[in-house]
């Protein structure tokens, strides 16, 4: 009995030794690296063709993520939003920490801009808790 009972703890031991993976960074830390907004860069685009910092476009459903690389819309749910901004790379925030968030179309239903207007505060809310500036656009 002895005998299992130490071979168990060994067993036990050599399990708990093995390294763990690392955690993954914290988005707001992440985000925090890249220099703070510049707005003598950003505030006299009208013509979001030329934005060139993440853009997202929130929508009842979630917000939608602009890849201007590839003129792609990459759908998030708004509890993806920060890691998705972290992962891009700092050539991907040349006026420094801002992003672009327009709301969905005024042709959504009433239904539907209740869900956008709920999002909106989410995601407005997640972005200035990680010191994120939103420049807010019409929606195109």
């Amino acid at each position: 009995m002895r005998a299992a009972a130490l071979l168990f703890s060994l067993a036990l031991a050599a399990c708990s030794s093995q390294p763990r993976p690392a955690p993954a960074p914290d988005p707001s830390a992440v985000l925090q690296a890249i220099p703070a907004a510049d707005p003598a860069q950003y505030e006299r685009i009208q013509d979001m063709k030329k934005w060139r910092n993440p853009y997202l476009i929130i929508r009842e459903d979630g917000v939608a993520l602009f890849d201007s690389a590839d003129s792609a819309e990459i759908i998030l749910k708004t509890d993806e939003v920060l890691p998705a901004l972290a992962r891009l790379p700092a050539t991907n925030w040349p006026y420094g920490r801002v992003v672009a968030a327009a709301g969905e179309s005024a042709r959504a239903s009433e239904q539907d801009g209740v869900a956008i207007r709920r999002n909106k505060g989410i995601v407005g809310g997640m972005l200035e808790g990680a010191h994120v500036t939103v420049k807010w656009v019409p929606a195109g």
